[in-house]
């Protein structure tokens, strides 16, 4: 006795084939939204990483900046420093004249 093997359903092969893309779908979608959340996660990787080399050279600029302004400071202090000296008795001399001249002036005594 020899059993025929039977044929496949044109229904039952339809369904199997919706099955298997539906399968195949589900398989797609799911490597979709992994390779979209690993995406995500490089792009934050990214940001974060350039966040940090900004902060880094903002750092580096202010130090800059700061230490550039502490010695700009320090010469204008040195400058000032320098400039100053006590008036020679002669200096004094002409500066009281002067300003004997200038209340004559201001007052009309003219002398």
């Amino acid at each position: 006795m020899s059993e025929r093997i039977p044929r496949p359903d044109p229904v039952d092969a339809a369904i199997a084939r919706v099955l298997d893309a539906e399968h195949a779908a589900r398989a797609a979608v799911a490597q979709a939204g992994d390779a979209a959340a690993a995406m995500t996660e490089e792009a934050r990787a990214m940001a974060r990483a350039l966040a940090e080399r900004t902060e880094r050279r903002i750092r580096a600029v202010r130090a800059a900046f700061e230490e550039h302004a502490t010695v700009e400071v320090a010469a204008l202090d040195a400058a000032e420093t320098s400039q100053e000296r006590a008036l020679t008795p002669d200096e004094l001399t002409r500066v009281d004249a002067a300003a004997v001249q200038l209340a004559a002036l201001l007052t009309g005594s003219g002398t």
